[in-house]
């Protein structure tokens, strides 16, 4: 299934490549040049329907748990001060997208959307630690029962478009999808520091499905 992030993307493509290939058949009588843009029109259509392949997906039961919002490698644990939504000591988990991962991403928790930033930026490789503070990307944040889940959307050195069609006070769903970020990109989850990581460096996770985090009803970080 393609996502519906992508058709737009998916239907230029197919127009632009229909237009290749009919060029190609009647301007072109070099046969090894004409077999070989058909091979490149072929492994281009090949990749444009793995990328925006959208697959189902089985979240697992439970109230107190935090799913990956994202496919993809684990590339940074770390703990700080999360100032701009959580207000606590905090624990972020980095998610890096190749283009060959699966790119829509999904709720990490249940609860309601509280925060949303869009911020316009740089394109550094997405699994450099400052493309978090300096590359383009959107700000979410989820509260469920006074637990805040932060995470953020963020375009890598390919990546020139984020998907988010969400607002303010929207009702999340875990496991649900809520958008992309199309041709490479990151993803961080930040949870309070109460939190306990089920992941490690370098482990692969599956939007949706893979558990990073649990956590108590009292793990708010608030003081």
């Amino acid at each position: 299934m393609i996502t519906q992030y992508g058709i737009d993307v998916v239907i230029k493509f197919l127009v632009l490549a229909a237009i290749l290939v009919i060029c190609t058949i009647l301007f072109t009588q070099n046969g090894i040049v004409r077999y070989s843009l058909f091979g490149i029109v072929g492994l281009a259509t090949i990749f444009v329907f793995n990328f925006f392949r959208d697959p189902d997906r089985i979240t697992p039961p439970g109230n107190n748990i935090v799913v990956s919002p994202a496919d993809g490698t684990i590339v940074q644990i770390k703990e700080y001060y999360e100032k701009e939504y959580l207000n606590c000591e905090a624990v972020q988990v980095s998610i890096f997208m190749s283009p060959l991962n699966v790119h829509v991403n999904r709720f990490p928790i249940s609860g309601t959307i509280g925060y949303f930033r869009y911020i316009e930026g740089e394109y550094l490789v997405a699994f450099d630690d400052k493309s978090s503070e300096r590359n383009e990307r959107t700000h979410i944040g989820v509260e469920k029962s006074g637990y805040k889940v932060l995470f953020k959307q963020i375009a890598g050195t390919v990546a020139r478009r984020i998907v988010a069609p969400i607002t303010v006070g929207q009702l999340a769903v875990m496991g649900e999808r809520f958008g992309m970020i199309k041709f490479g990109s990151r993803v961080d989850v930040i949870m309070p520091a109460g939190s306990v990581i089920n992941v490690k460096l370098q482990d692969r996770v599956v939007a949706g499905e893979t558990i990073l985090a649990t956590y108590s009803p009292e793990a708010t970080g608030q003081k």
